[in-house]
């Protein structure tokens, strides 16, 4: 069997002598890791760096075989993504994250969300808010989407301003206020404001997300949030 895709690089860790087993985020194949001859060598290195996107051959005899990957550099960000603490703890943390996902399915969007977030962190761009984004998506892939396209009281789109930690849906303004102490924060970029969020609303929107993801997630596995996500929320809270 061979295949041929991009590949955003997840992690890589040596294998025996001077091999590597290489984990990428891909366009086409999910979630996938396979073997790379060479990878654990220093001359190889700089490829497998977390944050680059690979173009990668797969082959194996069988599909269900870990399989072997051919590699080369698309785009290289790795060198740029270290050099600032936030952007080490974002893809720290996008790594641990994307390891939720099954191996193997297809996530064209999530892998698509993740460029926009990856290109945004180079160019220093507002990749906080693009990171909360996929983290919805994220939940949707695994079954725990998040519902802000409605109020759940009223049914109407206006004016959303919180979100039911309960039934992870919307609730408008005026529908909340009187028990607004008991729900969540649905900060304005995510209900459709326009404009650079501010700091206070990233970590609200982390806030967010992050509920979903240890109750429906992480807990229910009995393994703690990843110590990188929670590293980033405080560098950007500080």
């Amino acid at each position: 069997m061979e295949w041929t895709d991009q590949g955003v690089v997840l992690s890589s860790r040596r294998h025996g002598e001077g091999a590597a087993i290489l984990e990428l985020l891909t366009r086409d194949h999910g979630r996938h890791l396979g073997l790379v001859r060479g990878g654990g060598s220093a001359r190889s290195a700089h490829l497998f760096q977390p944050g680059n996107t690979l173009e990668v051959t797969w082959r194996a005899r069988l599909a269900e075989h870990l399989g072997s990957y051919r590699c080369e550099m698309h785009n290289a960000r790795a060198a740029a993504l270290i050099e600032a603490r936030t952007t080490v703890a974002g893809i720290q943390a996008i790594a641990a994250l994307a390891h939720l996902l099954p191996e193997r399915d297809p996530v064209p969007g999530l892998h698509a969300a993740l460029e926009l977030v990856l290109g945004a962190m180079v160019d220093d761009g507002p990749w906080p808010a693009l990171l909360v984004r996929w983290e919805i998506g994220l939940l949707t892939e695994l079954g725990f989407g998040i519902d802000l396209s409605s109020c759940a009281a009223t049914g109407s789109p206006d004016d959303l301003a919180y979100v039911s930690p309960k039934s992870g849906r919307a609730v408008s303004r005026a529908a909340g206020q009187p028990y607004h102490d008991r729900l969540l924060a649905l900060p304005a970029f995510l209900a459709g404001g326009r404009g650079e969020p501010a700091a206070s609303d990233i970590i609200a929107g982390f806030k967010l997300t992050g509920h979903f993801l240890e109750r429906d997630v992480f807990g229910p596995r009995g393994v703690a949030m990843p110590a990188a996500r929670t590293r980033l929320i405080g560098l950007l809270a500080g």
